[in-house]
Formats: C-alpha cells, sequence, structure tokens
C-alpha cells in the first residue's frame, strides 16, 4: 500500500490533471495508481504524462519492443509491479 495517499480525481479542479487522470485509469498506462500520487504535484504530473506519451504513445520503436524494455526494467530493478 501506497504511503502517499492518492489522489482523488473528483477533487482535481485542472481539467488537464484530471485528462491525464481518465486516461491512465481507461488505459491502465501508466498506472493510475502512480498516476494518482504523481497528481499532488501539478508540475510532475505534467512533465511526467507528457514524457511517456511522446515516448510510449508516439515513439519510434514498436510498441513490443517498448514493452520487453519495461519488463527488462522492472527485471533488472526486482520490482513486483
Amino acid at each position: 500500500m501506497a504511503r502517499i495517499p492518492y489522489v482523488d480525481p473528483e477533487n482535481v479542479a485542472d481539467p488537464e490533471i484530471r485528462a491525464y487522470l481518465e486516461q491512465a485509469r481507461r488505459e491502465g498506462t501508466p498506472r493510475p495508481e502512480s498516476q494518482a500520487i504523481r497528481a499532488h504535484n501539478p508540475a510532475v504530473i505534467r512533465a511526467f504524462s507528457q514524457a511517456w506519451d511522446l515516448t510510449f504513445r508516439h515513439g519510434v520503436l514498436d510498441h513490443k519492443v517498448k514493452e520487453l524494455c519495461r519488463v527488462y526494467v522492472s527485471k533488472s530493478i526486482d520490482c513486483h509491479y
């Protein structure tokens, strides 16, 4: 369980941040729980979401290669997510 509470999207006034949270909920990536923590700091969720969009949604590599990279990094640092 996270030590930092999740931001409730219903309590977010900024439409851009609400859209990031909704997209994560709808698509499952980036993880909605992680985005709900990042939403505590608007600059952080904006920067992360924009980088994610450029890299994972519009990058030049095939999506399967990106997923393999995510799995590799996760396994190499013993991340259980």
